[in-house]
């Protein structure tokens, strides 16, 4: 079991860049302890560059300035000779990021058949209970394309929770769900997260979902500049019109 002490993610001064055109940076100086057993909510408004930041915390992309540690080690150095380390963090792409031409039971395997050669014979069986669990199961032989989006984002959760992950890095987990898809996602993330005693890391446009949880840890991306404030009370404190921004619409007082 992790100490719940220990950094698991580290940024000292780093300037994130955007993925698609890396002379563009999203974020500087961005100073960032991530210990393990933390649940950090990133929220930032649409397109403000927090799925580069993301990226850049798993050791997807790398900094363009100052350094990104993971698991303890430079994030330079998870290549492929340093697999069993990448292996350590799932990371679920706000699209799902599923194969059309396979079903999702196959999209699902992925990491179990590609990582653990684990026979296809196997595979079922042994996804069998996170599947159930997930509501999955009666879709399995199904192609994404004959799934809605609540499903195939379901469907790339799974995928990123059957290595079992230390750490979980999720881009915008609600975005585009129904009403009854996001609480069960709410609910889910929390009960895994405290069962595995995982590390959680999410961003978000939206602050309602999670305003005001004890347990979360926040911070703030806008315009390029990142602030890791903690509890939501300080979150508040710190940055009052911003959140307000980002819980717009929301129908209920802001939490104290």
């Amino acid at each position: 079991m992790n100490n719940e002490a220990s950094p698991v993610i580290q940024l000292w001064s780093a300037t994130a860049g955007a993925r698609f055109d890396p002379s563009r940076t999203v974020a500087t100086d961005v100073n960032w302890t991530v210990n393990a057993g933390e649940f950090w909510v990133v929220a930032g408004e649409q397109h403000s560059g927090k799925s580069d930041l993301l990226m850049l915390a798993a050791g997807l992309l790398p900094p363009v300035a100052g350094r990104c540690e993971v698991f303890g080690r430079d994030a330079r150095e998870l290549d492929e000779t340093r697999i069993a380390e990448r292996l350590r963090l799932g990371f679920v792409f706000e699209d799902g990021r599923l194969f059309h031409d396979l079903t999702l039971l196959q999209n699902i395997a992925l990491p179990l058949q590609y990582h653990r050669d684990q026979p296809a014979e196997e595979v079922l069986r042994s996804l069998e209970p996170l599947l159930t669990r997930m509501e999955l199961l009666p879709f399995v032989e199904k192609l994404p394309s004959e799934l809605s989006r609540n499903w195939c984002k379901r469907a790339g959760l799974a995928r990123a929770l059957a290595l079992e992950p230390e750490v979980l890095i999720l881009d915008n987990p609600l975005h585009g769900l129904g009403a009854t898809h996001r609480q069960w996602w709410l609910r889910f993330l929390d009960e895994i997260t405290r069962e595995r005693n995982l590390t959680v890391i999410l961003a978000t446009d939206d602050l309602r979902p999670w305003a005001g949880n004890e347990r979360y840890r926040f911070a703030l991306l806008h315009e390029g500049l990142f602030f890791a404030d903690g509890p939501w009370p300080d979150l508040l404190k710190n940055h009052p019109h911003l959140v307000q921004l980002l819980l717009a619409g929301a129908d209920r007082e802001i939490v104290p």
